[in-house]
């Protein structure tokens, strides 16, 4: 698969064969892959909790809400939640100042993750007080983000942006994914 083609399968999905039961070891190679990107004055001030198991599964979700636009859906019902998670952290004892590492190492890891067939999303609506409760985070940590991992379920479609400059994702009868995208000269400036 070339790079756009890997971009273009690395979407948000929301729905996943719950069934589909991601080893441990894949959840490894996926944080290898954040370890060797880029890090800010290379500091690495980056940990992460690996989920795997169905009980630790049900305590991340939840404390994690799901696809803000869709008001109707509270999330994945049982059978279509992810089945792995990586939770993300900033471990402020290396650095206070966590801008965009976590988005860089997100992004590195839904990408090795969309390689192997896999789908994920990252979530940053989080109870993170809920969610350091649940499993025990200690304070020196900050939560940054949730990446939701599993084979996907579902069908996500890039649509041309309307002219009513709707980027709201939606879904349709057949619970299709629809996800609005502006055009490339809309993108660009000229000066």
């Amino acid at each position: 698969m070339d790079f756009n083609d890997l971009i273009r399968k690395s979407r948000s999905y929301r729905r996943f064969y719950q069934e589909h039961k991601i080893d441990h070891d894949l959840l490894r190679e996926l944080v290898e892959l954040a370890r060797l990107s880029p890090s800010a004055s290379n500091l690495q001030p980056l940990k992460y909790i690996l989920s795997d198991s169905d009980e630790m599964n049900g305590r991340i979700f939840a404390n994690i809400a799901w696809a803000g636009y869709l008001k109707d859906w509270p999330g994945p019902e049982e059978g279509e939640r992810p089945s792995a998670y990586i939770v993300i952290l900033g471990d402020n004892e290396i650095s206070k100042n966590i801008i965009w590492d976590h988005s860089i190492a997100a992004q590195s890891m839904l990408l090795g993750a969309a390689e192997k067939g896999l789908g994920g999303c990252m979530i940053g609506a989080i109870n993170r007080d809920g969610l350091r409760n649940a499993l025990k985070i200690p304070d020196r940590y900050e939560i940054m983000l949730v990446i939701a991992l599993g084979k996907p379920k579902e069908n996500v479609i890039i649509e041309e942006l309307g002219e009513d400059g709707d980027i709201r994702y939606w879904r349709d009868k057949d619970r299709n994914h629809h996800v609005p995208k502006r055009s490339l000269d809309d993108l660009i400036l000229k000066l």
